[in-house]
């Protein structure tokens, strides 16, 4: 025996038809509205073409594939089947195709040319304009100063397994740097390092003394405190990369800096 389904009650054919009238008079609500528009705009439309002296022929046919692409978007409904919007990106990414092929052969030419010698890394001009006063103050502490010491805080456990890291990256090159805003240290070395001109280190600095002055500060002894009993302070550094010093050297006006600084302190950079 077949089962077949049981038909609808007098209650959901009431809501069914409830339902549909109410889409219908949405969409007739729509196109009225869309329509005293379109008497205006079409007639207006209609009369400047042929005043032009267009033919009629060329006019309606236009005019008709306007009105039906208008009439889609007043019901809502307009998106990839607009014919002429979906050849306008077509040809649009087949120009931003070409346009990138193009420029992929200019640098594959100029690559055979023995002549051709480039100053600059080209992506020095664009990191210029994504960086704040402070951030330079920072390449400048980094350049002239060499590698800088920072501390991850991490809770104390046998052989270091189960550790958790309670505070990382605690360091003083705000305060060194001269920053305005030090509290934002954070945030201006995560841009550095997307920049790719800083590198967080695990290796540490040649001289231990200068973590003791990082591990007296106030934000290293409150995350001491958070760490529990026998908290860790794992040595780490911060330093520039030989992009970044690159780019210091080319952008930046450092290296007269560099040698004063030097002389001044009658040694080289610390490392």
């Amino acid at each position: 025996m077949t089962n077949e389904p049981a038909p609808p009650s007098a209650g959901e054919l009431v809501r069914g038809a409830a339902g549909v009238a109410q889409v219908a008079w949405r969409i007739s609500w729509k196109l009225a509205s869309w329509g005293a528009q379109a008497s205006v705009h079409g007639t207006n439309y209609v009369v400047d073409r042929a005043a032009a002296g267009e033919s009629a022929a060329a006019i309606m046919q236009e005019a008709v594939s306007d009105l039906r692409i208008a009439a889609w978007r007043a019901l809502g409904i307009m998106g990839a089947s607009d014919p002429r919007a979906a050849a306008s990106e077509q040809a649009n990414r087949e120009n931003d195709t070409a346009e990138l092929r193009r420029r992929g052969a200019d640098l594959l030419r100029r690559s055979n040319d023995v002549h051709l010698v480039d100053d600059t890394h080209p992506a020095f001009a664009r990191i210029l304009t994504e960086l704040t006063p402070d951030e330079a103050r920072i390449l400048r502490l980094l350049y002239l100063e060499g590698p800088q010491p920072s501390i991850d805080v991490r809770t104390a456990r046998p052989l270091g397994i189960g550790s958790e890291l309670v505070a990382g990256g605690l360091n003083m090159i705000g305060e060194h740097a001269g920053c305005r805003n030090v509290e934002n240290i954070g945030q201006y070395l995560t841009n550095l390092q997307r920049l790719g001109l800083v590198e967080f280190s695990k290796e540490q600095v040649s001289n231990p003394q200068r973590y003791q002055v990082v591990e007296a500060q106030p934000k290293v002894t409150e995350a001491m405190k958070h760490a529990g009993r026998m908290p860790r302070a794992v040595h780490r550094s911060i330093h520039l990369n030989d992009f970044g010093r690159t780019f210091c050297d080319t952008c930046l006006p450092v290296s007269d800096l560099r040698v004063v600084a030097e002389r001044a302190n009658g040694r080289p950079r610390p490392s």
